[in-house]
């Protein structure tokens, strides 16, 4: 009995169930409703395998950008391309989504905590702690975790770490992908920056067109293909390779500025 039942990770499907109906109902009116989610490429979901997939995409807010994957995936998944319409998609949500997050980030509130009971994977950043720059050893605990939800299902990565634009592609992505071989589904969204708060939990402004593209898988040779090659490969993908620079409006170079600004301070 789905009461009874558990994932990998010890959590009960029936609670993590109730948990995605209720943020999703919470968080609908965000992307269909003060603002806009404009959706592209939506039909790859349909076609994919039900586990061993691996999502990479740019990253806008903390939360905001992966509650949206969830609704489109879910609305996907029931006969929605390209639409949110319809909330009824998330009576019945996928339960095997997962997504990569900072361990400390995840323990800041209480809707952080939820957020991970509903998905979350959370692992120790090897470079940043506490608001500074660390350098230590990655814990094979926290890439066995990834493993284990890539096992039983999809996972969602934001390869940069970090919200800031044109940012490297972290090693450790491409690392896993050799490792664990997942379908790798690329991922470019926008709008999301000037639509919420850095934290992606309070609606910064409203009328915002956000936008999310879903793209054809990757072609990797894992067994042969260097790490620098896949990673240069994501890059493009999702939009973050240096030669996308001369094309993002001067708005959002303007944004990001002053968002740098902020964290500096």
């Amino acid at each position: 009995m789905l009461f009874f039942q558990r994932n990998p990770f010890g959590h009960y499907l029936i609670l993590k169930k109730w948990l995605i109906r209720y943020m999703g109902f919470l968080s609908h009116r965000r992307y269909r409703g003060f603002n806009e989610l404009q959706i592209e490429g939506s039909e790859v979901i349909k076609q994919l395998p039900e586990n061993g997939v691996l999502f990479v995409s740019n990253h806008q807010t903390y939360f905001a950008d992966v509650v949206a994957m969830f609704h489109v995936f879910n609305a996907s998944l029931s006969g929605r391309i390209d639409s949110i319409k319809n909330i009824g998609y998330i009576w019945k949500p996928k339960l095997n989504i997962y997504f990569i997050a900072a361990k400390e980030t995840m323990k800041d509130g209480l809707l952080p905590r939820i957020l991970a009971y509903a998905g979350s994977v959370s692992i120790e950043r090897t470079w940043r702690a506490g608001g500074e720059d660390v350098n230590r050893q990655v814990k094979m605990s926290d890439i066995s975790n990834i493993g284990k939800a890539l096992d039983d299902g999809w996972v969602i990565t934001f390869p940069q770490g970090t919200t800031r634009s044109f940012k490297p592609i972290r090693k450790g992505t491409a690392h896993l992908i050799k490792k664990y071989k997942p379908v790798v589904v690329p991922i470019v969204i926008d709008g999301f920056r000037r639509s919420f708060d850095r934290k992606g939990l309070r609606i910064k402004k409203k009328g915002i067109l956000q936008s999310m593209v879903i793209k054809e898988p990757l072609d990797i040779d894992y067994e042969n293909e260097s790490v620098e090659s896949i990673i240069e490969k994501i890059e493009f993908a999702i939009e973050q390779h240096e030669s996308f620079l001369k094309v993002v409006p001067q708005e959002d170079l303007a944004l990001e500025e002053e968002l740098n600004q902020k964290r500096r301070w």
